[in-house]
C-alpha cells in the first residue's frame, strides 16, 4: 500500500523524460530478475544485454517524439511483436509442462522471451503516459492509471471469488491456486470498474464500447502475463522472482500482469480507434 502514493506521484507529476527514466529503472530491475529464469550462472549479463537493446530502441523511438507520425509504424511494430509473443505464451501455458521441453535448456530462447516481454512493456507504459502529452499532460496518466486499476480490480476479484466459489482449476500445471471461478470474478469486478469509469466520463456509446472491449482484452492478457511468469518461475524452481519488496516478492511479481495488459490494451485501442 505504501507504494501507491509513489506510483500516483510518478504518474501525474513527473515530466515525461523523468517518467521514462523511472520506467527504465523498473525495466532494469525486472531484467535482473528475469536473469534468474534464464540461468543462475549467467544471470549477471542478462540485465546488461537487455539494457543495451533498450538503449538501441531509444535511438529509434525518441521519447519526446514518440507520437510523431513517422514513428507510429515503429511503435506499432513493437506492439505487434508483443501481441505475437503473448499468443505464443498462451500456447506455452496451455501445453505446459510438455512445452517446457522446447525452451527450458535454451538460454537464448528464455532471454528472447524476456526481451519481448519487457521491452514492449516499457514502451507501452511510456507511450500511454505520453499520449496527447503536449495538449493535455494528464490524459496519459489517467489512461495508465485506468489500465492499472483494471488489473488491480481483476486481481482482487479473482482472489475473493476464487476463495468463495473456486472449484475448477484454471491452469493446474502452472498455478494450482487459480480457478475458473476466480477468473470470472476478476472479469466481473474489472468490468464494473470499466463501465463505471466510461459512464462517469460521459463517453458516447461507440467509444464506450471500444474502451470496454479493450479493457476485456487487457484483463484477459493480464491473467496470461501472471500465468506465464508463474510458468517460468516453476521451471526455474523459485517461488518469487526476487526479494526487493519484502513480503511481496520481486518487481516481476508486481508487474507480471501489466507486462501483458498494457501492450494489449494500447494495440487494441489504436487499431479500433483507427478503424472507427
Amino acid at each position: 500500500m505504501c507504494l501507491i502514493p509513489l506510483v500516483l506521484g510518478a504518474l501525474f507529476f513527473l515530466p515525461l523524460k523523468f517518467f521514462a527514466l523511472l520506467a527504465a529503472l523498473v525495466f532494469l530491475l525486472a531484467s535482473r530478475e528475469w536473469g534468474g529464469f534464464v540461468s543462475r550462472e549467467r544471470r549477471e549479463w542478462i540485465p546488461l544485454l537487455f539494457c543495451l537493446l533498450l538503449g538501441a530502441s531509444l535511438m529509434w523511438l525518441p521519447v519526446e517524439q514518440l507520437w510523431a507520425p513517422g514513428l507510429n509504424p515503429i511503435l506499432m511494430g513493437v506492439l505487434w511483436t508483443a501481441a505475437s509473443w503473448w499468443l505464443l505464451g498462451l500456447l506455452l501455458v496451455l501445453r505446459y509442462p510438455q512445452s517446457a521441453r522446447l525452451w527450458k535448456e535454451s538460454v537464448w530462447l528464455k532471454s528472447l522471451f524476456g526481451l519481448v516481454t519487457l521491452i514492449p512493456f516499457f514502451w507501452s507504459m511510456v507511450a500511454i503516459r505520453g499520449y496527447n502529452f503536449y495538449h493535455d499532460s494528464a490524459m496519459g496518466a489517467w489512461i495508465l492509471l485506468f489500465v492499472m486499476g483494471l488489473v488491480w480490480a481483476a486481481d482482487s476479484g479473482a482472489y475473493f471469488f476464487g476463495k468463495a466459489f473456486g472449484k475448477h482449476k484454471l491452469a493446474p500445471s502452472v498455478s494450482p491456486g487459480k480457478t475458473i471461478e476466480g477468473l470470472c470474478g476478476g472479469l466481473f469486478t474489472a468490468g464494473l470498474l470499466a463501465v463505471g469509469v466510461t459512464w462517469w466520463m460521459g463517453f458516447v456509446p461507440a467509444k464506450m464500447g471500444t474502451v470496454l472491449f479493450c479493457s476485456l482484452l487487457a484483463v484477459l492478457a493480464s491473467v496470461l502475463g501472471d500465468l506465464t511468469e508463474s510458468m517460468f518461475k516453476r521451471e526455474a524452481g523459485i517461488k518469487d522472482s526476487g526479494n526487493l519488496l519484502p513480503g511481496h516478492g520481486g518487481i516481476l511479481d508486481r508487474i507480471d500482469s501489466l507486462t501483458a495488459a498494457l501492450p494489449v490494451f494500447l494495440l487494441s485501442y489504436l487499431l479500433l480507434s483507427q478503424g472507427a
